[in-house]
């Protein structure tokens, strides 16, 4: 190596680290303090307690099978073609939106660092009163002409923005915490509620249209067969569909409507279960976050803009003492 060569190349500590090096770097999903479970190298993220998201996806592909297979064909021959296209549409979108509230992060908020949780104890210990009385763990904002208290998490040490609440089950902060589905395992949230809305809503569709396919189906067989019980013998499957649809199209309304005043009101589940802002505790109690307008909160909860996620699940964990590469960012706690 002659003195040109060497001047150019830079000494081995400078040079930049090696492929092998950069595998081994862990990223942030792998050390997540809260109780979830990551998959496609921390592209999913799902609750730790979600055995019951296969049967409920299992009892819906179960259910749209045996109505395709069984009643379709009997349907399409009597009455029109449209009829699996339409079941069709309405399968795709519930199997779709389900996902998509399961698999999405709900609103996570990122814990406080030790740098970020020793500088808020030190400012709650500024604010106590006296050494007789602890400092507060309470902090007032003014939302609308309304007083909102913020409680502070003792597990993320942070104070919760408003409507935020500490989910016990995934042990996380989660943005407007509406509620905890098991039957999706996942948390509702700021970040999946329009998507667990449209699943609702689709599936009550799905299942009245399950349900008045069967009838129809069952009500022109037996006039064919002079008899029920002959139509009910000749297609089993149908009766095992009205079983499931009639026991669950209840439930499922009912949630739907519930979850309709809910988003006409601007309310989550949680605040209507605790009371707040309809009346229940305080007489002159008002919601802060509604537009007082049917139309404006719809448009406001399901159709604007998808805040993106706070955690950055798929970042690397910078290493004690390496300096960040250059020309690129520091790292941050929020994507």
């Amino acid at each position: 190596m002659d003195s040109r060569t060497a001047a150019i190349t830079p000494p081995r500590s400078e040079q930049r680290p090696c492929a092998g090096n950069q595998r081994r770097s862990r990223r942030k999903w792998e050390v997540f303090p809260g109780k979830n479970r990551f998959f496609c190298d921390g592209r999913i993220i799902v609750a730790r307690q979600s055995g019951v998201l296969p049967f409920t996806l299992g009892l819906i592909i179960f259910t749209s099978g045996l109505f395709f297979i069984f009643d379709c064909p009997f349907l399409v021959e009597h009455l029109t073609s449209f009829i699996p296209m339409v079941g069709g549409v309405l399968f795709i979108f519930v199997v779709v939106s389900l996902l998509q509230t399961s698999l999405t992060d709900p609103g996570i908020l990122p814990r406080a660092t030790p740098d970020e949780a020793a500088d808020i104890e030190k400012q709650i210990a500024e604010s106590g009163s006296s050494e007789y009385h602890p400092p507060p763990r309470t902090r007032e904002v003014v939302i609308n002409d309304q007083v909102v208290m913020l409680k502070y998490c003792f597990t993320c040490k942070i104070f919760r923005p408003p409507r935020t609440s500490h989910c016990g089950l995934c042990d996380n902060c989660v943005e407007r915490f509406d509620h905890h589905c098991p039957w999706l395992g996942n948390c509702v949230g700021k970040r999946n509620y329009r998507f667990f809305y449209t699943f609702i809503v689709s599936l009550s569709f799905l299942t009245a249209f399950i349900l008045g396919g069967v009838i129809t189906h069952l009500t022109l067989r037996s006039q064919e067969d002079r008899g029920l019980l002959l139509a009910l013998k000749k297609s089993p499957a149908s009766v095992l569909e009205l079983v499931v649809c009639c026991f669950s199209i209840w439930s499922i309304l009912g949630l739907t409507g519930f979850h309709t005043y809910l988003v006409a009101s601007n309310l989550t589940t949680n605040e209507d279960a605790k009371g707040l802002w309809s009346g229940k505790r305080l007489a002159d109690s008002a919601n802060p976050y509604s537009y007082n307008n049917m139309c404006t909160n719809f448009c406001s909860v399901l159709c604007g803009p998808l805040p993106p996620s706070l955690i950055d699940r798929r970042g690397f964990i910078p290493q004690k003492g390496a300096p960040p590469p250059p020309h690129s960012p520091l790292p941050s706690r929020s994507k």
